[in-house]
């Protein structure tokens, strides 16, 4: 199961020191994460996953990230595929947490 997270749940999420470390999944193209980062985020692009699988622990709670939302849900639904466990969704990707949280990180 893939559960959607707002940016502020994320944010909160992040701010909680007792929390388990989740990995900040940046799916996005290099060029996106240049022009608007995700800071503290690992980024392989969508495409990637599959050779890179082996980069990521299955027993480490995901949060995938892209644009809008709709790539990194694709990601997380293969991760849940090969095995993931903990997986959770940016629902509506870096363009929300730029609007709801972090003003600084561009828009495009």
């Amino acid at each position: 199961m893939i559960a959607n997270l707002s940016a502020v749940q994320l944010r909160d999420r992040l701010a909680d020191v007792a929390a388990t470390p989740t990995l900040l999944l940046d799916v996005r193209n290099a060029w996106e994460v240049e022009l608007a980062p995700f800071k503290g985020a690992t980024h392989i692009p969508m495409n990637e996953i599959p050779a890179r699988l082996g980069e990521l622990d299955p027993k480490t709670p995901i949060v995938a990230i892209c644009h809008a939302g709709m790539r990194s849900m694709q990601v997380a639904r293969f991760l849940d595929q090969q095995g993931f466990t903990e997986l959770f969704n940016l629902a509506g990707g870096i363009d929300a947490w730029s609007v709801q949280v972090d003003p600084s990180v561009a828009r495009y």
